[in-house]
């Protein structure tokens, strides 16, 4: 047998590389920030959280909640600094970080990548 026999056969992946459901499911959990917050995150990784063979999922899911946590938490000052005017400033560059970051973070989470937040309050661990 040469090796041009098994040509069509699909390459191993990559030792430490998640699967496609869990890349799906982290794709969504980082976009879901962008509507729903902190609570679809949340729900994934408490449902994860005890299964090993979910690391990277649940590693994904703990990065989405820190970082919806700590927009939750820029919201709050943002609307107790609207009296003088700047908490709506601080909103929308909140609002819009959280658009741009969730939308790379579930690029890469579909490519099997780990992402990290450039900015991100580490609650959970």
């Amino acid at each position: 047998m040469s090796e041009f026999d098994n040509v069509t056969a699909t390459p191993p992946a990559p030792s430490g590389s998640a699967p496609q459901e869990d890349r799906t499911i982290g794709l969504l959990t980082h976009l879901s920030g962008i509507i729903a917050g902190f609570i679809v995150p949340l729900i994934i990784w408490l449902i994860n959280k005890d299964k090993p063979e979910k690391s990277w999922l649940t590693d994904q899911s703990k990065e989405a909640l820190n970082f919806q946590i700590t927009l939750l938490i820029v919201y709050v000052i943002g609307i107790i600094l609207s009296v003088i005017l700047i908490g709506a400033l601080i909103n929308l560059i909140a609002w819009i970080a959280c658009i741009v970051f969730s939308i790379i973070g579930g690029l890469a989470a579909n490519k099997g990548e780990a992402y990290r937040y450039p900015f991100a309050l580490r609650l959970i661990k």
